[in-house]
């Protein structure tokens, strides 16, 4: 298998030991900054003459990077990659240039899933949280609202539907197999009226809760947002948590978004400030996912 002359890793990659080990196979020169650029300059002088480049969320590699590394062949993004319209790299000036880009998806599903059952009993039972209703309250008949319902939410609502809980789904498109096994679909606002608790699990960028969904969902709920980044209006969001009533829970401050500072210290907004899903096992899946690309990329460049 050729090898590219030269790999660039921008930024923290999130490559294992081993797996940083093994990028030496695919790869004649590999020179890392651990560290983000501070402009698109220094950015520039880092990939220079590389016909490959690594980088995770951070940091943007829009077309005004790109045209200027004119060997680059390759940018591989070691983090999940939705949509053109969501990625921090500009894909749609690669392909038109010639340079391949891969992403990866479906690598931190599993410790999302428990993140939501670890907050869910907390809460129900009381165990180190101010219990939510009067009684201890078992996962058993809790009506449970995905908004999004893609590989982790699937995973989470099984998990939960084993323990009890009683699942409805919205989302862009079907899902017969889910439906096989009684979790149906439901418009938005009607799911949000039914649920007693709603998880949404949205790509990055989508905002599908604004006013009107604020008054279906009413008060006295449990939201966890699993998505990357927000999903809902910030202003419709923040007068929703200052109720009491309402328990908000996410995994990373950019769930929460903009009004996190200014909300952190209320008692019904729980934020661990740190991505449920990156696990151990997880940087291990992303990169092995990592390093397939990089080989599929070499086997099919011309």
């Amino acid at each position: 298998m050729r090898k590219f002359r030269k790999l660039v890793e921008a930024g923290d990659s999130g490559l294992q030991d081993w797996a940083e080990k093994e990028l030496e196979e695919y790869a004649e020169t590999i020179e890392k900054h651990p560290h983000l650029p501070v402009s698109e300059d220094e950015l520039v002088s880092w990939i220079g003459d590389a016909d490959a480049l690594l980088v995770r969320t951070e940091p943007r590699v829009p077309a005004s990077v790109i045209s200027r590394c004119p060997n680059l062949k390759y940018i591989g993004m070691c983090c999940s990659l939705y949509s053109k319209e969501s990625a921090n790299v500009d894909i749609d000036y690669s392909e038109k240039h010639g340079i391949t880009v891969y992403g990866i998806r479906d690598y931190g599903d599993h410790g999302v899933t428990e993140y939501v059952i670890y907050q869910l009993v907390r809460i129900l039972h009381g165990y180190d949280y101010p219990r939510w209703k009067k009684r201890p309250l078992e996962l058993t008949g809790l009506k449970v609202g995905f908004v999004g319902f893609g590989t982790s939410g699937q995973l989470t609502a099984r998990a939960l539907s084993h323990l009890g809980a009683k699942i409805k789904y919205f989302a862009r498109s079907r899902k017969e197999e889910m439906e096989k096994l009684g979790m149906n679909y439901s418009p938005l606002d009607e799911l949000l009226s039914w649920s007693d608790v709603v998880i949404t699990c949205l790509n990055r960028n989508a905002i599908l809760l604004h006013e009107e969904q604020f008054k279906a969902l009413g008060n006295g709920k449990i939201m966890i947002n699993t998505s990357i980044g927000p999903a809902s209006d910030m202003g419709e969001l923040k007068k929703w948590i200052e109720n009491d009533s309402n328990i908000f829970c996410s995994d990373s401050k950019e769930g929460v978004g903009e009004i996190y500072e200014e909300l952190k210290d209320r008692k019904n907004l729980i934020c661990t400030c740190y991505t449920a899903g990156m696990t151990e096992q997880a940087f291990d899946l992303l990169s092995r996912k990592v390093l397939d690309n990089i080989k599929t990329a070499l086997s099919t460049e011309k």
